[in-house]
C-alpha cells in the first residue's frame, strides 16, 4: 500500500524560505510522477509543481522561478524547496504519487507566511 508522510511546514515572512520533503513508502518510488498541491482557505486545491519518473518539471506561474521541485535527495524522497514566500503561498500542501490511473496524497503540512 502506498503511503505518503510529508514535512517541513511551519511559519515564515514574507521573503523566507521552507523546504518540504515527501516520503514514498510501499512501492516503487522511481516509477511515478510526483507532485506539489495546495489549498489556501476557501480556495479549490491547485497544482504547485510536479516531476516526473524522467525528471521533467512543470510549475504553476505563480510559482515559477521561486520555487524547485526535485527528487532523490533523499531515497524516495520529493522535496519542494520554497524561496521569496509570498503571503498568498500560505496554504496547506500535499504531496501527490501518480503512475497510470491511481493518485495517492499525503496528509497535508501547512505552510503559513505572514509578517
Amino acid at each position: 500500500q502506498v503511503q505518503l508522510v510529508a514535512s517541513g511546514g511551519g511559519l515564515v515572512q514574507p521573503g523566507g524560505s521552507l523546504r518540504l520533503s515527501c516520503a514514498l513508502s510501499g512501492s516503487i518510488f522511481s516509477t511515478y510522477t510526483m507532485g506539489w498541491y495546495r489549498q489556501a482557505p476557501g480556495k479549490q486545491r491547485e497544482l504547485v509543481a510536479t516531476i516526473t519518473s524522467g525528471g521533467s518539471t512543470n510549475y504553476a506561474n505563480s510559482v515559477k522561478g521561486r520555487f524547485t521541485i526535485s527528487r532523490g535527495d533523499a531515497p524516495n524522497t520529493v522535496t519542494l524547496q520554497m524561496n521569496s514566500l509570498k503571503l498568498e503561498d500560505t496554504a496547506v500542501y500535499y504531496c501527490n504519487a501518480q503512475r497510470l490511473a491511481r493518485s495517492y496524497w499525503g496528509q497535508g503540512t501547512q505552510v503559513t507566511v505572514s509578517s
